[in-house]
């Protein structure tokens, strides 16, 4: 059975005189007769017992004041957010209503009450918090940064009271929340303090050892690092003074989770760690003398200590695009020991200690796209104290694109907005999303076509007997889906085309007919289809009868065989080859001679062997009635003469090479961009040859490289071989 909050008299007297305090804090934001609205608001809980102790068996009303307490000084929230986080439980509990709510204290506390009621229900469906999707979802769902704001301090003011609970498990589990979630938020939102202190103490309750090894480690090495640290600052103290420069000098240890990452990244122990603090001179220097007050300090602590060129960070040049400046140095100190120095002015100072400092982004973590220019924009208005109204400008839209939905098992999946049912079940799998006929969402079934929003628990249903079809383009929004939906419906039709194939040859071998592929050809388009498939897919639909397909083909037969009782030899000329771009060749004075006496036949170069002029060629007829021309040692070409010997007919070239003809040259050397410079510098010398593309690609030393080029004839590539087989480093030159 679930305790009660029966409120001890301490607790009571705690809670009055937090209260207390709490409003005095911000009285300025509040209006004269909200405090007693809002201690009505605690006296009825108090009085009423109506709000159970949580988990841990804190007394939801004073930790409620605490969290409060900690988004007042710490964070710098006001009014609404205050009365946001003390009237919540009294909505969760029923003892009160949210247009209640809004009714008494207005639209922003509302807003932010909302924010906190659907996060609530969030975490009832107990998902997998440790991943970057939740963050995503968790910031998407609140709507209103204030909420995010009052989520990191209650989670702050929880870490710091697990002490007092003996739940190991549950207190494990808040831990565990603190270290994947809260702590990266709060190192986005720039809140850098609350940010380390998450870390510890997530630290603290999930590799206790660890955190007590390092704990004691730093304080037994407290004033032998303190001694270090003054000996290391004093002459340069000194330096600095004499070039009449205005600073300070901070030495900073780092934390015990920061040390720990980095004594699991390099494998070693504490004494193995050199880096445990950092030194960060403040120089107080006009706008216009910042780069180079900066810089003289650098110049003098450089010629002091050695610097380590290679870990130099100059970003006083160039500012990082998030605003930061300052410089990042690290020098051999005494006992030979390296030292991190940054060197930055008060301006750059308060701008990194607002968020946008490159270091609290450790070693090179990215923030999203985005983020740093929302995020300087929040801290600007967290900043005046008297226009904190501001702050209802910002939004949380910076997931606006994107939604994430649950599985029923409490997966959590990103999708782009607008994403349906269908493309879920495709994101999840293909087979799924082939026998996908709709779904239950949060229990309500719905139809392919739905359309999905954050935090929607999505059930796919599906049917043995359901087939994709083209519709489901139009349904479908992600790329993904589409290219598995065009896939499945080829390899339908490519099932659906064999299966009619074979039933076709099957009723033309009970009638012990031989087909002529020709015939066919001539057949399937007299029958008006356009494509050999289109015919297929009729007769797999059963639109057109066997038996008359068979008899329509018999008098195709008949009528060629009648009317062209011999064959005459097949020729073609007079085709163009103007434009390189185009696989048709229509009129040119490059006469390609197909025997002797037929003229008018559309053809085109095969892709496989990419003929040019001069090549020996033969042709090859199509089922659409073209003719492709093939090389004669064209890779394919075995093939085709062994299993179509009937549909080859001879080719030769006949006129003057003056077109030009796509070829690939496949060309391996020395991994040395000289070596593909040399190459195009040669092609781009050479007249009439022109480079088409290039794909290139490096392993073991060598590269392979794919040319596509533009030329006339035979003639010009054989030379353009030779030349660039005369370049140093170049191992093979070969034509596909």
């Amino acid at each position: 059975m679930e305790q009660k909050n029966i409120s001890t008299e301490k607790e009571r007297n705690e809670i009055r005189s937090l209260f207390d305090s709490v409003y005095d804090a911000i009285e300025d934001s509040f209006k004269p007769e909200e405090k007693e609205k809002l201690s009505l608001y605690i006296n009825i809980a108090l009085e009423n017992n109506l709000i159970p102790r949580d988990i841990f068996g804190f007394n939801p009303i004073l930790f409620a004041l605490e969290t409060a307490q900690i988004a007042i000084k710490e964070i710098g929230l006001k009014r609404d957010a205050v009365i946001a986080i003390l009237t919540f439980n009294s909505v969760i509990n029923e003892f009160s209503t949210i247009e209640n709510i809004q009714k008494n204290f207005g639209e922003g506390v509302f807003t932010i009450v909302k924010g906190l009621l659907r996060l609530h229900e969030l975490y009832k469906r107990t998902p997998v918090v440790e991943s970057e999707n939740f963050r995503n979802l968790l910031i998407s769902f609140a709507e209103d940064m204030r909420v995010i704001l009052l989520m990191i301090a209650d989670r702050v003011n929880m870490m710091r009271q697990l002490r007092d609970t003996n739940k190991e498990e549950e207190r494990k589990r808040a831990a565990e929340e603190a270290n994947y979630l809260y702590a990266p938020l709060a190192h986005k939102l720039g809140l850098y303090k609350l940010k380390s202190e998450l870390e510890d103490l997530s630290l603290k309750y999930l590799e206790h050892d660890a955190y007590y090894m390092i704990k004691e480690n730093l304080n037994a090495t407290k004033k032998t690092r303190d001694a270090y640290i003054s000996n290391f600052i004093a002459p340069i103290k000194e330096k600095l003074e004499n070039a009449g420069l205005k600073f300070q000098i901070k030495g900073r240890t780092k934390s015990i989770h920061s040390i720990w990452q980095k004594m699991k990244k390099q494998q070693c122990g504490f004494s193995g760690i050199y880096d445990l603090f950092a030194i960060r001179i403040i120089i107080d220097s006009p706008e216009q003398q910042e780069k180079m007050q900066c810089w003289q300090a650098y110049s003098i602590i450089t010629d002091m200590y050695q610097p380590n060129p290679k870990r130099l960070r100059d970003w006083l040049s160039v500012p990082k695009s998030n605003g930061y400046e300052s410089l990042h140095i690290t020098v051999l100190g005494p006992e030979n020991r390296w030292v991190e120095v940054q060197i930055r002015t008060e301006r750059m100072d308060e701008i990194a200690e607002h968020g946008l400092a490159a270091h609290w982004r450790y070693k090179g973590v990215k923030s999203e796209s985005g983020i740093d220019e929302w995020l300087g924009n929040i801290r600007a208005a967290l900043e005046h104290n008297d226009d904190l109204q501001l702050m209802d400008q910002f939004k949380l839209d910076l997931y606006e694109d994107e939604v994430y939905v649950f599985s029923p098992k409490g997966d959590l999946y990103k999708l782009v907005k607008g994403a349906t049912v269908l493309d879920f079940a495709f994101h999840i799998h293909s087979g799924l999303g082939c026998k996908c006929v709709g779904a239950k969402i949060n229990n309500r079934n719905v139809s392919i076509k739905e359309v999905l929003h954050s935090g929607d628990q999505v059930e796919i249903i599906t049917q043995s007997n359901q087939k994709p079809n083209r519709d489901w383009l139009k349904i479908v929004k992600t790329s993904r889906a589409k290219s598995k939906i065009r896939l499945a419906l080829k390899e339908t039709q490519a099932k659906t085309g064999l299966y009619a194939k074979e039933m076709l040859e099957r009723r033309f071998k009970n009638r012990k007919i031989d087909i002529d592929e020709s015939v066919m050809s001539h057949l399937v388009k007299k029958m008006g289809f356009k494509e050999m498939s289109d015919f297929f897919k009729q007769i797999a639909d059963e639109k057109l009868d066997l038996n008359e397909v068979v008899d329509k083909y018999l008098e195709v037969r008949d009528y060629y065989m009648n009317a062209n009782p011999t064959q005459p030899a097949r020729s073609a000329e007079e085709f163009n080859f103007d434009n390189p771009n185009e696989e048709k060749i229509k009129e040119s004075d490059d006469i390609l001679i197909i025997d002797k006496n037929l003229k008018g036949i559309e053809f085109s170069l095969a892709k496989c062997c990419h003929p040019i002029y001069g090549d020996d060629v033969f042709g090859f007829v199509t089922i659409n009635g073209g003719i492709k021309i093939h090389r004669c040692d064209c890779p394919n070409s075995v093939e085709l003469r062994r299993r179509f010997g009937y549909r080859i007919v001879k080719a030769r070239w006949s006129g003057k090479g003056t077109s030009q003809y796509s070829t690939i040259m496949r060309i391996i050397g020395n991994d040395d961009i000289a070596i593909i410079n040399n190459i195009t510098s040669i092609i781009s010398k050479e007249e009439k040859i022109t480079l088409r593309s290039i794909n290139i690609e490096s392993h073991d030393g060598l590269f392979t490289g794919n040319l596509t080029i533009l030329l006339q004839d035979t003639i010009k590539l054989d030379s353009l071989i030779k030349k660039i087989k005369t370049i140093k480093g170049i191992k093979q030159v070969c034509r596909l």
